[in-house]
């Protein structure tokens, strides 16, 4: 009993203090939606024209995010990016430093921290330019972290083709992604993977992320294309995963 007590004063504290830097993580960030079309903006070319109903369409009109990152490096020089997630409360920046371990019981202000924080992997490129790009958290019972990624699983957020978007921004480009495939697994390590030894073998492994989907989002995967994957654990069991594909990108001057 007085282990458990322990544990339940301790999860409560650390959540107390990831919702503290929340709270001012969001005081702090300069945060910009921008609209205008330009030269520095690129619409990544499908090899195969979405239908008319694809939320494609619509979301290669949405606006970007861009995020002032200088206040966030003074906060932690660690920080790389920003990812907000439509749908649900995922709105962060996310870090990344030499290792996977690292954040996962480290708070933002590297306060030792049972929620950790939302981390990319340490073999990916900070700008998110790998084939691969796979961004970790906690999934926190009380929808922190990754927490709230569980409701890509409902028929509530799966009805609303709005949902199927994320931002993402970093010191050097402003992404929006497609998702094209949600499902909680057993542990496995096989999605985990950032480098291909050939175009087939990425076709190949997108192709199985595709058929594990819980949702037909009818989206294609070409050879070419760069996919951001979401992990995070949806319970003792199992992995709670998004995957989705880079459509447009800025550039940032």
């Amino acid at each position: 009993m007085l282990y458990s007590g322990y544990k339940i004063i301790s999860w409560k504290n650390d959540e107390d203090n990831t919702q503290k830097q929340i709270e001012e993580i969001k005081n702090i960030a300069k945060i910009e939606e921008v609209s205008e079309t330009n030269e520095y903006v690129e619409i990544i070319e499908q090899e195969e024209k979405p239908g008319e109903l694809n939320p494609y369409w619509a979301f290669i009109d949405s606006n970007l995010l861009s995020v002032d990152f200088n206040d966030l490096k003074e906060v932690n020089s660690d920080i790389t990016g920003w990812i907000e997630v439509k749908g649900c409360n995922v709105n962060y920046p996310f870090v990344q430093t030499n290792d996977n371990k690292y954040y996962l019981n480290h708070s933002l202000n590297k306060s030792n921290n049972s929620a950790g924080w939302v981390f990319l992997d340490y073999r990916n490129d900070s700008n998110l330019n790998d084939k691969n790009n796979i961004i970790y958290a906690h999934g926190r019972a009380e929808n922190t972290m990754f927490g709230s990624l569980r409701t890509l699983l409902t028929d509530k957020w799966i009805k609303d083709k709005n949902n199927y978007l994320i931002r993402t921004s970093t010191p050097e480009e402003n992404m929006i992604w497609q998702i094209f495939s949600v499902y909680k697994i057993e542990p496995t390590s096989d999605y985990l993977k950032t480098s291909f030894s050939s175009d087939d073998d990425f076709k190949s492994f997108t192709d199985t992320l595709i058929n594990r989907s819980v949702y037909n989002f009818e989206t294609n995967i070409s050879k070419s294309d760069k996919i951001l994957t979401l992990s995070t654990c949806y319970d003792n069991n199992y992995r709670m995963v998004v995957h989705a594909k880079l459509i447009k990108k800025e550039k940032r001057i």
